[in-house]
């Protein structure tokens, strides 16, 4: 059995702390592990689990692989969707992947951005849901439900079979009363978006309700090439398939799909609201990280990212504070962050895509001042890495380490700059930064020039395939 874990999606409704460039299943919200962590350590907890095929998109590749190998992960493939094109195209390119390399092989489909307490539950209905795939089913799991939500989906039971139920049909979100029926009728259950099945089981449906999307993908996989640890599925190929999600494309339409009940706690965190609701808080009803100070304030959500969130006589509030940005929300309207986060996208802020820290293969930079023509920024290299080959047509940067080895080429000249030393990169020299030590190198970097813009760098060797 092996592990799809779909690391795509944006989770605007997270924001301030998701970002386009560094999105939920990133973040640690809950526990010291991020999400996506959280996920890969689950699924190699069950019996029978093999390597992890994750499929990522190509800005996350490199967060998702350091992630991964954080988490223990040393031999997973991580394949790499040029662009978006929903769940069933990202599924059927690993199950392509699976079935080269074992036809019989039984593939568990997992979301990388959910919250699962239950290990023991789980392997019980993972165990339910390996028989009834191996019989040529479609499994998808069914969370029992808690409440009468309404931000999801829902499952339908009918006739049992193989110790599953037979699917009826799929219910798209209802309304609240419609929710609280299903709630009182019992046979319906929240979609996980969690599934499995056999690769060849899943190809064979696939070509009979999916033919274009099907030959649309196995054009991409057979065009695909290997890039460092990553596979790249071909782009032009790839771009030719339907966007759909599996639902829409396979199991509303398949006479194979069954349903395992889950019983257990289990949340997709779509809002502020749903991460309150799964984590620990204090007797006022609190859910707090970092320097929070919260005087007769009840059954509030509060995240102090940089700097102490202080609150007086509040309740049922959300505030989450970053280094560039703090939203205070009632936590009833925390579905609407996203339409905030549609109108800074509308304004062209860099806000909803990326953080004042910003990751990079190589390591990180935070922006700590910006102003007319200048802008500081304090970089941390990890030991062994090193940034591409590069020059700049608008911008000067002067570079002062902290702490740590550098290794410059600067023009012609090759040097090494230690503690306290620095040097001066003109506009237009072609120039590289390395970290041959075996500690994080830091330094400031001052850039001076009429642009600042990071699509201001020309590459001309790149370790990381970004030439």
């Amino acid at each position: 059995m092996f592990p799809v874990v779909l690391c795509g999606g944006s989770g605007s409704r997270l924001w301030p702390l998701s970002r386009e460039t560094y999105p939920k299943q990133f973040l640690s919200l809950t526990e010291k592990d991020s999400l996506l962590q959280a996920t890969l350590k689950r699924a190699a907890g069950l019996p029978g689990c093999q390597d992890a095929f994750l499929v990522s998109n190509e800005v996350h590749r490199f967060l998702v692989a350091e992630q991964a190998l954080q988490a223990g992960i040393t031999t997973a493939e991580i394949i790499l969707e040029p662009l978006a094109r929903n769940t069933a195209p990202a599924i059927c390119a690993a199950a392509l992947r699976i079935h080269a390399r074992d036809p019989d092989a039984l593939m568990l489909v997992m979301p990388s951005d959910q919250i699962i307490r239950g290990q023991g539950a789980l392997e019980a209905a993972v165990a339910v849901a390996a028989e009834a795939a191996r019989g040529g089913n479609l499994v998808t799991f069914g969370i029992k439900p808690a409440f009468p939500a309404t931000g999801y989906g829902y499952i339908k039971a009918a006739a049992s079979a193989q110790g599953c139920a037979r699917v009826a049909r799929f219910v798209e979100k209802p309304d609240a009363a419609r929710a609280q029926a299903f709630l009182d009728a019992g046979d319906y259950y929240w979609n996980s978006g969690m599934f499995m099945f056999s690769a060849g089981v899943f190809l064979a449906e696939m070509a009979l309700h999916a033919p274009a999307m099907l030959a649309a993908v196995t054009s991409a996989v057979a065009s695909g090439r290997g890039d460092l640890d990553f596979f790249r599925l071909d782009k032009a190929a790839f771009a030719s398939s339907p966007a759909d999600s599996i639902d829409y494309a396979i199991m509303e339409h398949t006479d194979r799909a069954v349903v395992v009940p889950l019983d257990l706690v289990w949340s997709d965190v779509g809002s502020w609201d749903a991460v309150w609701d799964v984590s620990e808080r204090d007797t006022q009803g609190n859910a707090t990280w970092g320097d929070v100070i919260a005087v007769d304030s009840s059954n509030c959500l509060l995240h102090s990212g940089s700097r102490m969130v202080a609150t007086v006589g509040v309740s049922d509030l959300v505030v989450v504070e970053t280094a560039d940005a703090i939203l205070v929300t009632s936590r009833e309207r925390c579905q609407d962050v996203k339409k905030l986060v549609e109108q800074l996208r509308g304004d062209l802020r860099n806000e909803p895509l990326h953080h004042q820290k910003v990751f990079r293969p190589w390591g990180a930079y935070d922006s700590v001042e910006n102003g007319e023509r200048f802008q500081v920024k304090r970089i941390t290299v990890k030991p062994g890495a090193r940034l591409s080959l590069q020059m700049h047509h608008h911008r000067a940067e002067h570079w002062i380490v902290v702490s740590g080895t550098a290794k410059v080429r600067n023009g012609e000249q090759e040097i090494l700059l230690t503690e306290n030393e620095s040097t001066y990169i003109p506009i237009g020299k072609v120039h590289s930064l390395e970290n041959p030590g075996k500690i994080p190198l830091e330094l400031i970097e001052v850039q001076s020039g009429a642009y600042l813009g990071e699509d201001d760098i020309v590459r001309f060797e790149d370790i990381y395939g970004r030439v």
